[in-house]
């Protein structure tokens, strides 16, 4: 028997901040000698660096992933009158994002598989007033992007990826963020690529628009106090992007790490009882910043109940469908209309995932499960 000597948490950043704190700490200590704590040399350093990164032309860094999709979508005109079809089962930036600009979510369900749109249904949601799509990679897993592109070429749709969880990721060798029109990005500390605080960003191979979203961000001033438009505060700190620019030098390393960690839950757990891992689209990488399984019969609370009772940590993303939440009664959605993302509300969880988990630890959060599981 394993026996449990700490705790493992569900995501650590302090094991990863320490392998590179004297880089980070120089690099903040610089900035603040520097006196340019907003905008400037490093956030544009930044931009260039996730734009080739990304393979795209344009990037603009901006305050949160939230704020990158409400730009997006002001970037496209999108607005009253439009409709924005969507996955239910996400946070909730990708939805209230939409409301926010006044269109209106459209909420389709999801594949039980990967827990990506289900392309079919979304086909089927197209109206004439459709205007985009936002697919989420959800878990830093890839929606197919060659059918989902497509569709939206036949329709004429503006496609916004939601990255916020897949930095890095790709379908068929092309990095998420730059298949669609246009990519939105989170730095949200828990995030693969994650910052000390918040931060987002827009990749875009449109150098009309990504001049739009730079005005947009900056209070709607395309020289300083001329405003051209009704724009917002979305900057993004100078200590963010000097931390992010060392971060994105470790990515790939990370990521790859996050890659085999996944590679080997597949292994040991793929014969228990009673969950069912996650799966991956041909022609898809992922890059795992969760690692969710679902928990059949009715025992997922009683398996995270139990699970940290014994020190390990799991999460729930997520507990509710969007579709359902209080906030959105007025578009009529009923229980049971799209049944596969309030099961997976009811199933999934997500194990603990960062790319410094070691394999006694994984070990041990394998065998606890199998304890539970009766397997």
């Amino acid at each position: 028997m394993i026996q449990s000597v700490s705790s493992i948490p569900a995501f650590d950043n302090k094991q990863q901040y320490s392998t590179i704190a004297a880089e980070v700490s120089e690099a903040v200590l610089q900035v603040l000698s520097s006196g340019r704590y907003i905008g400037g040399p490093l956030v544009e350093g930044l931009e260039q660096q996730l734009a080739a990164y990304t393979n795209v032309s344009e990037c603009v860094a901006c305050n949160s992933g939230t704020d990158a999709l409400y730009l997006a979508l002001r970037a496209y005109n999108i607005g009253a009158g439009d409709e924005v079809i969507t996955t239910p089962f996400t946070f909730v930036a990708t939805c209230e994002t939409i409301s926010a600009v006044g269109a209106k979510p459209v909420f389709v369900d999801i594949d039980a598989s990967t827990y990506n749109l289900d392309l079919q249904q979304v086909a089927a949601a197209i109206t004439p007033n459709t205007k985009a799509i936002i697919p989420v990679h959800l878990f830093g897993q890839p929606v197919d992007m060659t059918a989902l592109m497509e569709l939206a070429s036949a329709k004429n749709l503006i496609v916004i990826e939601d990255c916020a969880q897949s930095t890095g990721a790709m379908w068929d060798n092309q990095k998420v963020g730059s298949i669609g029109h246009i990519g939105c990005f989170s730095f949200y500390p828990t995030k693969n690529l994650g910052g000390c605080g918040d931060g987002g960003a827009i990749t875009i191979n449109d150098a009309e628009i990504a001049q739009k979203i730079r005005i947009l961000k900056d209070h709607g001033q395309k020289t300083k106090y001329h405003y051209e438009e009704i724009g917002v505060n979305s900057r993004l700190d100078s200590i963010q992007a000097a931390i992010l620019l060392i971060k994105l030098r470790y990515l790939d390393t990370w990521n790859t790490l996050r890659q085999k960690i996944a590679a080997r839950y597949h292994e040991l757990l793929s014969h228990v009882p009673g969950i069912i891992i996650p799966q991956e689209l041909p022609g898809g990488t992922g890059v795992w910043n969760q690692y969710t399984i679902s928990v059949l019969d009715g025992k997922r609370d009683l398996l995270c109940d139990r699970l940290k009772d014994m020190g390990i940590n799991t999460a729930i993303y997520y507990p509710y469908a969007l579709h359902l939440q209080p906030v959105y009664q007025s578009l009529g959605y009923h229980p049971g209309q799209l049944p596969v993302a309030e099961q997976a509300c009811n199933q999934v969880l997500s194990l603990p995932m960062f790319p410094e988990l070691s394999e006694e630890q994984q070990d041990r959060v394998v065998y606890s499960i199998k304890e539970v599981m009766g397997s």
